[in-house]
């Protein structure tokens, strides 16, 4: 016989044709429930981390992976700042940036953050050119002083390309009637839509040296990185700012939007919790149909140790079949998982064709489809889980059929 022997026979009680049906079908209800957990995890949790890369990455292509700014001081010198991060392989671009929080007036009034920005240099850490709705970046010449707004942004104020705007800036002057915000209108010269409507609502744009005119600062506030590879933001900037003389203050996306960012990962580790509690009943299901199992076997467990086979043994025979049937729902939950997320959003096309409905609005979300990222961690991590929740749910029936006794199993046999 094929060895080990609990093996064997675990092989055998599985491929065997069991005498009570109702058994069979606890065994086969424990397996769909477990893959039926494992393919809903696999899929929601892609689904969440397409959410979250989309709203990631539609943030950051407006904004910088990383930032330098100086510590109180304008940063006069920050030509030699993006010399020197442009020499690090690590980046793809940077470029000068002005933020002042300020208030802008048209026919109505709404706060928004002015950026002041070099339109040479912007677009290699930014999309802003090529999210210009009507107008154009070059538009920000200096001395014109010219304004982009985002497109919800010029809805609220009621403007429109040609109209005026009047910023207040968060910058205090003094005057002969007291200390007053700094004031300048400008002229808006372009609208852009970002998709985000934290952007599109909450930010404006300007030329850096008009801004600094304004503000009358000879500086910028600091230096936007753009990386190859933004999970080292943080790491690169702090080599710049070492690089740099003078004290600096160094932030990555992460902080930038930090409340976001981990809001996501909660929100996706709460959901991965408890769609877990589907992969917990598939194996609340195998306890039951091992605890049948071996009630059904007592008399086989009997003749097993008056042959010799050690209470041990038995308990690795039950441990071996329930085992297996979890590895078979892990493993069917895994396949179905994968083939489902793949052809998921073609299913939703169906769904939305059929019943004449859409489920994801592009006016509503700002995303076309249904984004899936499916990461090779998560996958791996709920496999583990659902083996695991498998083979403590033959522990227990394991134990109570390594406590049988064979006079008592054969005494009415």
């Amino acid at each position: 016989m094929f060895r080990p022997l609990p093996v064997a026979i675990g092989l055998r009680y599985l491929r065997a044709k069991r005498r009570n049906g109702f058994i069979s079908f606890i065994s086969m209800a424990s397996i769909l429930g477990i893959a039926l957990g494992v393919t809903v995890l696999i899929t929601t949790l892609a689904v969440m981390s397409g959410f979250q890369k989309e709203i990631r990455d539609r943030l950051l292509q407006m904004s910088a992976h990383a930032t330098v700014s100086a510590d109180g001081a304008p940063m006069s010198d920050w030509q030699h700042a993006v010399d020197v991060a442009m020499r690090d392989a690590r980046v793809a671009g940077a470029a000068p940036y002005i933020e002042i929080q300020g208030m802008l007036a048209g026919p109505r009034v709404q706060g928004a953050i002015v950026q002041g920005v070099d339109p040479a240099l912007e677009p290699k850490v930014s999309v802003l050119g090529e999210k210009m709705q009507k107008g154009s970046l070059d538009s920000l010449q200096p001395g014109e002083f010219n304004i982009l707004l985002g497109k919800e942004l010029a809805l609220w104020l009621g403007v429109d390309v040609g109209d005026s705007v009047v910023a207040t800036l968060a910058e205090i002057q003094g005057t002969p009637v007291g200390a007053m915000a700094r004031t300048k209108r400008f002229k808006v010269s372009g609208i852009f839509e970002a998709g985000s409507n934290e952007i599109d609502r909450g930010v404006a744009f300007v030329n850096m040296q008009d801004l600094e005119r304004v503000l009358r600062v000879d500086g910028v506030t600091g230096v936007r990185l753009k990386l190859h590879d933004m999970d080292q933001a943080y790491t690169v900037a702090r080599d710049l700012a070492l690089n740099l003389e003078g004290v600096y203050r160094v932030s990555d996306w992460t902080q930038e939007n930090a409340n976001l960012y981990h809001s996501l990962r909660m929100e996706k580790t709460v959901m991965g919790i408890l769609l877990s509690l589907i992969v917990a009943m598939g194996a609340f299901n195998l306890v039951s149909s091992q605890v049948m199992l071996v009630t059904d076997k007592q008399a086989d467990i009997a003749i097993l140790r008056t042959l010799g086979l050690t209470p041990r043994g038995v308990m690795q025979v039950f441990m071996v079949q329930g085992s297996l049937i979890g590895l078979m729902g892990t493993v069917a939950g895994v396949v179905g998982g994968i083939a489902l997320t793949l052809n998921l959003e073609r299913i939703l096309g169906l769904i939305e064709s059929t019943f004449d409905i859409k489920l994801l609005p592009e006016d509503v979300y700002y995303i076309t489809g249904l984004p899936t990222d499916m990461q090779t961690g998560d996958i791996v991590v709920i496999t583990a889980v659902a083996l695991l929740m498998s083979f403590l749910a033959t522990l227990y029936p394991a134990w109570r059929a390594a406590r049988t006794q064979p006079a008592e199993a054969l005494r009415y046999e």
